[in-house]
């Protein structure tokens, strides 16, 4: 089966909004870039390129979330994905 969401979001844009999420909780925990990029052992330039365009590596993600103590959010990740079909669920017993 074929679906196609025309509402779906790129991969630029939810990489994009991520970045923003956490934007808003460093600043709402008045964190400073520096002193993120410190704690979390990302460069400096990699945190602003990633809060400018949300690119960024997963393990720089992964440190990220570490020092800002929101780790938990990223390994619920994909956690209780529901299925789609009759055959994903039968494919899951395999």
């Amino acid at each position: 089966m074929n679906r196609f969401n025309f509402e779906r979001k790129t991969p630029g844009e939810i990489n994009r909004l991520i970045a923003e999420r956490l934007r808003r909780i460093r600043k709402r925990r008045s964190i400073s870039q520096q002193h993120l990029s410190e704690k979390s052992g990302v460069s400096l330039g990699s945190l602003k390129r990633f809060e400018q365009t949300g690119e960024i590596s997963l393990k720089s993600l992964t440190k990220l979330a570490i020092a800002l103590e929101v780790d938990d959010q990223l390994e619920q990740l994909f956690c209780e994905v529901p299925f789609l079909s009759i055959e994903e669920i039968i494919n899951e017993r395999d």
